[in-house]
């Protein structure tokens, strides 16, 4: 039986800051559902007009006013059952851009509002739609020091100074590992496999069942290849740095599949300056002794073998066929097959987990020794049946801490590993953030550059973006149709795409 959903209106006088006020708002609020409301908002009027309409819904049903006008914000709160509120701020600007500066003060204003309301304060403060590290590595590119960069961090975005710390030392540390790629020479290249043996409760990745497109492989490689072709062609004179095998699950494909599509990459590319080649063999499940001979062959240098939870009753929950003991048994042949670069992916906030368990999990990765370790903070995608699940359990059976990431920080310092690339989702679970560890010299490029934007990254596969970074920081993307079928159908399409992406004029 589902739960009476808990409703939060947020009603805007104008359109104005919609992205930012539904961020801010739901990370105070996890357990609501959060809708903002303009004039603008024709749908979302006639769902609030259902929901008072319903005497069970509109029992959940709370409200926050926001009201614009030229000097400042007003917001009136009806949340929790607290008798309403209402606060106000004016804003004066000191600089030309007042769109801009109005825009900061309304955030820092109800930020700090329902940091009041609710009596408590985000680790992360009102960042929202920024990358952390980026603001720090910019500020490090301008030679800002440390100091500065961790008061400007705390005093204009209200961030904790724990995290402000992490950011100037991963801002710092990527600053040195992105010294040796080739930015206007050069480029990366993503190729997506988006099959898996099973998609995941917390899954919003563009991923098919293999057993029900197994008919359909051959044909998507032989796109994929067409693809190769048509980027080493226009891309014959460029650098290529990285090169990331993602998904889904790339060893979803057969020994003899993987052989087709690393064979062609290798008759289409020059390989020989490449700093990484990753392949993200993730699920245990679809990882074979002939499969790895395979990706060693053919100069693969990193790989991952990912648990995401050493609990098997959590991954009975989430739908992740690939055990403890499947993932036990991946990793020791991953070593035996003489890989010295093994990544693991791991999930904290997952249904039913408790510090008890994360501690658990990280101890038994402590005792395999991986090369990296990336740690996720569960993110409720709206695509995935997570959604529904939360509507069934409720958000409180998920639970990720201050504790919980500190248990994964010290795993990682138990390990040698230092923190070299974060991100963050919006709805991630405690408002947290993904940090990927590693040993030094096992750190992965090509996480840092997705995440910074710093270099052109081109996507090959159903599902897949490109990224085009001109030299004036200027970025443009393109994308490709996400079902497979219909990539494979149009693939001519796809590669018009990328022709009218490259071609234009910087």
């Amino acid at each position: 039986m589902c739960r009476i959903e808990r409703y939060l209106f947020v009603n805007l006088s104008q359109p104005s800051y919609e992205y930012d006020v539904n961020s801010i708002v739901k990370a105070f609020y996890p357990d609501r559902q959060v809708k903002v409301l303009t004039t603008e908002s024709k749908v979302l009027w006639e769902e609030y007009r259902e929901v008072k309409a319903d005497p069970e819904k509109a029992k959940a049903c709370e409200e926050i006013q926001v009201e614009f006008s030229p000097e400042g914000a007003t917001v009136r709160m009806n949340v929790e059952g607290k008798a309403p509120e209402c606060f106000g701020a004016e804003y004066r600007w000191e600089c030309e851009d007042k769109a801009e500066e109005y825009k900061a003060g309304f955030k820092a204003f109800l930020y700090k509002t329902l940091e009041s309301h609710v009596g408590r304060s985000l680790p992360w403060g009102n960042l929202t739609g920024i990358r952390p590290t980026k603001i720090a590595y910019g500020l490090l590119e301008e030679g800002r020091e440390a100091p500065e960069i961790k008061a400007y961090m705390m005093d204009k975005y209200f961030v904790s100074e724990e995290k402000a710390l992490l950011s100037i030392d991963i801002a710092g540390r990527e600053r040195e590992l992105l010294s040796k790629i080739h930015y206007q020479d050069g480029y990366s290249l993503y190729i997506g496999i988006p099959f898996c043996p099973t998609t995941c409760l917390y899954c919003s990745f563009t991923s098919f069942p293999i057993a029900a497109y197994r008919k359909k492989v051959d044909a998507y490689l032989d796109c994929l290849i067409r693809e190769m072709e048509y980027v080493s062609k226009k891309y014959h004179d460029k650098t290529l740095d990285t090169v990331y095998v993602g998904g889904g699950t790339p060893t979803t494909l057969e020994p003899e599949q993987l052989e087709k599509l690393l064979s062609a990459l290798e008759k289409y590319f020059d390989l020989s300056k490449l700093l990484e080649f990753t392949v993200e063999a993730g699920r245990a499940d679809s990882i074979t002794p002939e499969k790895l001979r395979v990706l060693k062959k053919h100069g693969v240098s990193r790989i991952s073998v990912n648990p995401q939870t050493m609990k098997q009753e959590t991954l009975d929950v989430i739908g992740r066929k690939a055990s403890v003991a499947q993932v036990l048994e991946a990793y020791r042949i991953a070593r035996k097959e003489g890989f010295d670069n093994v990544n693991m992916d791991l999930i904290l906030g997952l249904p039913g987990e408790t510090e008890e368990d994360v501690q658990h999990t990280i101890d038994e990765v402590v005792r395999l020794a991986p090369d990296s370790l990336t740690v996720h903070s569960l993110a409720i995608k709206r695509a995935s049946k997570l959604s529904e699940w939360i509507r069934e359990h409720g958000i409180t059976a998920l639970s990720n801490t201050d504790e919980t990431m500190r248990i994964a920080a010290e795993g990682a310092k138990r390990l040698g590993m230092q923190p070299y690339y974060l991100y963050r989702q919006k709805n991630m679970s405690g408002n947290f953030e993904n940090v990927g560890y590693a040993v030094p010299g096992k750190y992965g490029i090509y996480n840092i550059l997705i995440m910074e934007e710093v270099q052109t990254i081109l996507a090959l596969g159903a599902g897949c973006i490109s990224k085009r970074v001109y030299p004036d920081g200027r970025i443009e993307r393109s994308d490709s149709i996400k079902d497979v079928s219909l990539y494979i159908e149009k693939i001519d399409e796809m590669i018009e795409r990328k022709e009218r992406l490259l071609s234009e004029e910087a």
